[in-house]
């Protein structure tokens, strides 16, 4: 549970067809991770997840289900981050993106070997948990009328 100190952030394990995982390489940290970022006042985590994956490695994204957030300590602080499974929406290449301060690497890897290239086991407790609802999901709409009637009063709106 974030404390009213945390520094908090979201992002996405991004997942494309083949089990394929998008990774960051950060320079200032010499590490490997998912697209994230900290969250601008008053907007929410969900929000946020999506704005940095289309910041940093420059994909627009769907999110899927949320993913346990991660909570460590940054100095003499603790850093909150809500993650979301991924996926891209449109085309997936990364080839087109434009190096900078924070980001200098993007790929995609199989899950094995990205597996192998996170920097720290907190991400690489997060991929695995995130592997099993790697698989799109599908929205349910559930519809409920507005005032109750008794089932006399809906036969005669229910078509024979």
């Amino acid at each position: 549970m974030p404390q009213r100190t945390d520094v908090v952030a979201a992002g996405a394990v991004v997942f494309r067809p083949g089990r394929e995982v998008l990774l960051v390489h950060r320079p200032r940290y010499d590490d490997w991770s998912f697209p994230k970022g900290k969250l601008d006042p008053g907007e929410l985590a969900a929000v946020a997840a999506v704005r940095e994956v289309a910041e940093e490695p420059g994909l627009h994204v769907r999110l899927g289900p949320p993913l346990a957030p991660q909570r460590y300590p940054v100095g003499a602080r603790h850093k909150t981050v809500h993650y979301w499974v991924g996926w891209p929406v449109g085309d997936p290449d990364v080839s087109g993106y434009l190096v900078n301060d924070e980001i200098d690497e993007v790929c995609w890897l199989p899950y094995d070997e990205a597996m192998a290239r996170l920097t720290y086991p907190h991400d690489r407790d997060t991929l695995a948990a995130a592997r099993p609802l790697r698989k799109k999901t599908r929205a349910v709409l559930v519809l409920r009328h507005a005032k109750a009637r008794s089932r006399k009063g809906w036969a005669r709106l229910r078509p024979d």
